[in-house]
């Protein structure tokens, strides 16, 4: 077992987060959960919510500190928005030293426009998580600019594996496809769970059981592909008997313009906006 100074060997000497919303705090808090000290985390947050604030005085954050007093960190995350990152650049771009590693979860933003945005900046990552990180469930893609050093590499996966699983992405364009599956994929699985919850209703189910029945065959199915280790093609067939009913809703889904037609032409739709995004 890791002692607790071998944990912060792991992590940053310095952080320092710009913008702690829905996705930064749950990156916050996965972090700290992880052994990060809370002495060396900054937070910068020109609106900072209740829940922030009480977070921070409770961790013992630093918290809108005066700027005056802040130098480059080791690690600079970027949680803003994507439209406000102009705005704000030049109040974030003295904290972008040569040696920052700067990791932007700003979607649709380039390494080249960061790199324009914080002209110091050295190595840059871009990663794209998705909602679940905010339960330390999550699936974020990585993307590295070649100045990223080894060190700054073992970094980001520190810093992104506390929320859930790290794949790193080779080429930056690839973001966009990143994007569309898992990015985008939470809402694809929500909206399954609608539409079998009005199936259900179609064939006589009272709403408020379908729903529920619904709710309760995703949650369930998850965490058996989770914990089976099987792949899920295996798992399917497992629960598919010859001739029986679950055969007969399979030959509807695995049609030709089936499910999986449905769900291509999403991703590439999803991958097409994405690019759009991206300029």
């Amino acid at each position: 077992m890791s002692s607790g100074t071998d944990r912060q060997a792991d992590l940053p000497h310095s952080l320092l987060l710009v913008g702690a919303g829905k996705m930064g705090g749950a990156m916050l808090e996965g972090w700290l959960a992880k052994g990060l000290d809370p002495a060396r985390v900054t937070v910068l947050d020109p609106n900072p919510s209740p829940a922030l604030l009480d977070f921070a005085g409770t961790a013992g954050l630093r918290l809108n500190p005066d700027k005056a007093g802040l130098a480059p960190p080791e690690v600079l995350v970027l949680g803003i928005k994507p439209q406000a990152l102009a705005e704000a650049a030049p109040d974030i771009a003295p904290f972008a030293g040569p040696e920052t590693l700067v990791i932007s979860i700003l979607a649709g933003k380039t390494v080249g426009d960061l790199s324009r945005a914080l002209p110091q900046a050295g190595a840059i990552v871009r990663a794209m998580p998705n909602l679940p990180a905010s339960i330390g469930s999550g699936a974020t893609g990585a993307y590295a600019s070649p100045a990223a050093t080894p060190r700054q590499r073992e970094l980001t996966q520190a810093l992104l594996s506390a929320v859930g699983t790290v794949e790193w992405i080779e080429r930056e364009e690839l973001i966009d496809a990143v994007t569309a599956l898992s990015g985008s994929g939470p809402a694809y699985v929500f909206h399954l769970v609608e539409c079998l919850s009005s199936a259900g209703r179609e064939v006589g189910l009272d709403p408020e059981v379908a729903e529920r029945l619904a709710r309760q065959t995703v949650i369930g199915a998850a965490e058996l592909l989770a914990g089976s280790g099987l792949d899920p093609a295996v798992l399917r067939r497992n629960v598919t008997s010859p001739g029986g009913t679950t055969a007969a809703a399979l030959d509807i889904l695995m049609a030709e313009d089936g499910l999986g037609a449905l769900m291509r032409r999403a991703v590439e739709a999803a991958k097409r906006r994405a690019a759009e995004l991206s300029g």
